[in-house]
């Protein structure tokens, strides 16, 4: 009894076992969305909603060999618990540097541990880029099946990236419709690479379109996705999202930085949150500079509420939608912004499904911890 054995999944193991399902994962999402609503769940921190903890460096070290400050240069550990048929406890450990794509490898590098919830032992140790990638697409896509018109026709792109990716695989599996793309890149090069991955992957586009400016690339859309990074100059440069270029009726993704016109959000928007408690969290942890630091729109929501701006009634859940307690959409014109700030309660969920999935079909390797405690 007290042999402990892990299993451990690369990526190719996690492609196996079912990471790239974006359908199954959009469910497994909404799943986990309304046990966060319930308070099935915990997080870091003393309000259990922390999106975890972060080392961040300096602009100027003084000690020899200590990093300086760069973009997305960090290192990020996100643990939670989630009930439910869950009942699983992980950590989401990873460092990033925006400097790694010179070097052949991804932004960031995502490795995730899986716990037993009672003893504390280790049930998996995995491969968690695509991992990560995948659930924060598919946390969009729980807004793409309940607020989306369902005969969307054009879907639009802003920064054509790794996240974009997730995201434009949750949209299209979810909206067959949509037959034309437009895509808005800081280069020709990522606009024609994420235009080709398109054009391979969904047959049902019959058009992909490079657009100069986010005017151009929004104006039709029914579907519109945020996916750029955020810079480390702040809200003036986040991408900036006109309010009479967007199309009445139209859904926006925001899973990453985005900037609008505050009268706009006040007055006309539609807003909807993947999770209130994670945006208090941030309020209580950056004050102010929320979302100068992180660039999801939702904590701009926040500050226009605590500044008495904005009605505390307008931040409205997904859970709530996905379970009928509120409306999906109210009519065909509103305008919706759905904020996605990604939690560790994601990992989790999505971990422990693929986990029973390698489980089940024996796949990776079963790696030993102790046969027996040295020190007990």
């Amino acid at each position: 009894m007290t042999t402990i054995n892990f299993r451990y999944l690369s990526e190719q193991d996690m492609i196996a076992a079912g990471v790239t399902d974006i359908a199954r994962c959009t469910d497994v999402m909404e799943e986990a969305l309304i046990l966060l609503r319930n308070g099935d769940y915990r997080m870091a921190g003393e309000n259990g909603n922390s999106h975890g903890a972060m080392i961040t460096f300096p602009q100027n070290p003084v000690h020899e060999g200590m990093p300086s400050d760069g973009p997305d240069r960090r290192f990020m550990a996100m643990p939670a618990y989630l009930g439910g048929r869950f009942g699983t406890t992980g950590v989401k450990w990873y460092g990033s540097n925006t400097e790694n794509r010179a070097k052949g490898q991804p932004r960031s590098i995502h490795l995730f541990t899986l716990n037993d919830t009672d003893t504390g032992a280790p049930m998996a140790v995995m491969s968690a880029n695509l991992l990560s990638a995948y659930r924060t697409g598919a946390v969009p896509g729980v807004g793409v099946k309940h607020l989306a018109k369902q005969d969307a026709k054009v879907a639009a792109v802003v920064g054509p990236g790794v996240i974009a990716k997730s995201v434009i695989d949750a949209t299209l599996s979810l909206r067959p419709s949509i037959d034309t793309v437009t895509v808005k890149g800081r280069s020709a090069a990522g606009v024609e690479s994420f235009a080709q991955y398109v054009r391979e992957n969904f047959p049902q586009v019959t058009s992909v379109v490079a657009a100069e400016t986010i005017e151009e690339a929004i104006k039709d859309a029914d579907v519109i996705m945020a996916t750029t990074s955020t810079d480390i100059k702040g809200s003036e440069a986040f991408p900036y999202f006109p309010t009479e270029a967007i199309k009445p009726g139209a859904l926006l993704l925001l899973p990453a930085a985005a900037r609008f016109d505050d009268d706009f959000i006040i007055n006309d928007a539609r807003l909807v949150l993947d999770a209130r408690g994670l945006y208090d969290a941030w309020a209580e942890e950056y004050g102010t500079q929320a979302y100068q630091l992180l660039g999801i729109p939702g904590t701009h929501f926040h500050d226009l509420m605590r500044e008495g701006k904005l009605s505390e009634s307008k931040l409205e859940e997904i859970a709530d939608v996905a379970t009928g307690k509120i409306p999906a959409r109210r009519n065909d014109e509103e305008i919706i912004l759905y904020s996605v700030g990604g939690m560790p309660i994601e990992d989790v969920a999505w971990a422990t499904d693929l986990y029973q999935s390698a489980e089940e079909k024996n796949i990776g390797q079963v790696l030993n911890l102790w046969e027996a405690p040295v020190l007990a």
